[in-house]
């Protein structure tokens, strides 16, 4: 069996969500089945609605959705910390029957806390000798990017946002 790969899509730019969706597309394509967790989102973004038309690829449903980390109390960082925690868990359980696992917004997990780096990392040594793994977000760790096969960084060099222009539906969200 090939052994699975660790991707990484970082950077202060446009795309990262969208490319490891874009491979998760290909992946499901071909044949292979694909899962899907994402972190910091309530799955109401625009991909979700063609994702559910498309065989082979399965998401981690959200229960919970919780404000930005800076302006949770602690007892509600506790309560998003272990619910983190324990999709990034079941994620891994589930995953010995896909062929590949991506975890959208997995470097803002691991920086605000919501889930432990050195787990993750466990995690990854541990998973399914052919699962590739897909993780996206701005900044990942050193030990993050020294385990990643594939490192590849969205670079910002213009974007609406800087003139005022909000997201819109269909291109950011």
């Amino acid at each position: 069996m090939t052994p699975g790969r660790v991707h990484i899509y970082c950077g202060d730019g446009k795309g990262k969500t969208t490319a490891a969706l874009g491979l998760a597309l290909r992946c499901a394509g071909s044949g292979r089945r694909v899962l899907l967790l994402q972190f910091f989102k309530d799955g109401r973004s625009s991909e979700f609605t063609a994702l559910e038309h498309v065989p082979g690829i399965e998401v981690v449903p959200q229960t919970r959705s919780f404000g930005f980390s800076w302006t949770l109390s602690e007892e509600e960082k506790g309560e998003a910390r272990a619910y983190y925690s324990g999709l990034l868990e079941e994620a891994f359980r589930r995953a010995g029957g896909f062929d590949l696992l991506v975890l959208d917004e997995a470097m803002s997990a691991c920086t605000t806390g919501m889930i432990e780096e050195g787990r993750l990392l466990e995690l990854l040594e541990g998973r399914p000798e052919g699962l590739e793994v897909v993780m996206t977000g701005r900044n990942p760790s050193a030990a993050l990017a020294e385990r990643a096969d594939y490192l590849t960084e969205m670079k910002l060099v213009k974007h609406p946002f800087q003139q005022g222009v909000s997201a819109r539906e269909g291109i950011e969200y």
